[in-house]
């Protein structure tokens, strides 16, 4: 996560002020830790006596909290409150939530539900599987999209120019020896998975590590975000393989209906 500046316009001290204090809390958020004045200064160039006072304002209203014990500051708790909030406004996080504890149960793996952000993966919701080895992935985690089967779904529905200007921004980074790292071999296979309406991600970003992958429409017909099955590729194979296949485009399918995609229930999650 990196900080974002304002651009310098003729914009009043009050807004200055604020462009400010958003600029600590980017800064808090990117370190993920406690910092000290003199630290959050030095970082943003900026005067200790002006930002004593936005410090003192966003703590007092609940954006950051000071330690009792050597005055360093981090991110408060309302932030939470607010970050759930957004969460709960998003419609396909609400309408997919009881499709996607279904997935969980009758499969017994991992489930994942992501948006594309930024040209990356940006996962919104997970269910743990209660199997002896889990994912280690977080809501909140951001992974590259070429190498997961998630992103390969969702740039599979991008136009190619907007996925080749992801691809120049973002590189095709090596994770496996299964990493798609070349854009000719990237494109085919999202070829490929526009025909098939769904993703595999062959331990492409880890090892051992297999999923498969459906987009989501809204009622627009448009792919808005996509969910996952994630488990260990010992698992994830042959008719088990073929089994999470089913059961995630179908729960794909329904999600999709939620949102408004009339034609989702009569055929696959694809729209193709």
């Amino acid at each position: 996560m990196t900080v974002k500046k304002p651009e310098k316009q003729n914009h009043s001290p009050q807004i200055r002020s604020l462009a400010k204090a958003l600029m600590i809390l980017d800064l808090l958020a990117a370190r993920q830790g406690e910092m000290s004045l003199a630290e959050i200064a030095r970082e943003l160039d900026l005067p200790k006596s002006t930002l004593h006072g936005l410090l003192s304002t966003l703590r007092d209203f609940g954006y950051i909290e000071q330690s009792a014990f050597d005055g360093r500051y981090r991110l408060g708790v309302h932030l939470f409150e607010i970050g759930n909030a957004v969460a709960n406004n998003w419609d396909v996080r609400r309408v997919a939530a009881p499709h996607i504890q279904r997935l969980v149960d009758e499969l017994g793996e991992t489930v994942h539900l992501v948006i594309l952000d930024k040209g990356e993966v940006l996962y919104i919701d997970k269910r743990e599987s209660h199997q002896s080895l889990r994912i280690v992935s977080q809501v909140g985690m951001r992974l590259p999209a070429h190498c997961t089967g998630v992103g390969k779904v969702l740039l599979a529905y991008l136009h190619p120019a907007r996925v080749r200007q992801i691809v120049a921004a973002k590189g095709l980074t090596r994770y496996t020896k299964n990493t798609i790292t070349d854009l000719n071999r990237l494109e085919a296979e999202l070829t490929r998975i526009r025909q098939l309406g769904y993703a595999v991600d062959n331990e492409e970003i880890m090892e051992s590590l297999r999923c498969v992958a459906a987009p989501l429409r809204d009622h627009n017909g448009q792919v808005c975000a996509a969910i996952s099955v994630s488990g260990p590729a010992a698992r994830m194979e042959g008719e088990r393989l073929q089994l999470a296949i089913e059961h995630l485009t179908r729960t794909a399918a329904e999600i999709s209906a939620g949102l408004g995609y009339r034609s989702a229930l009569g055929g696959d999650a694809s729209g193709a």
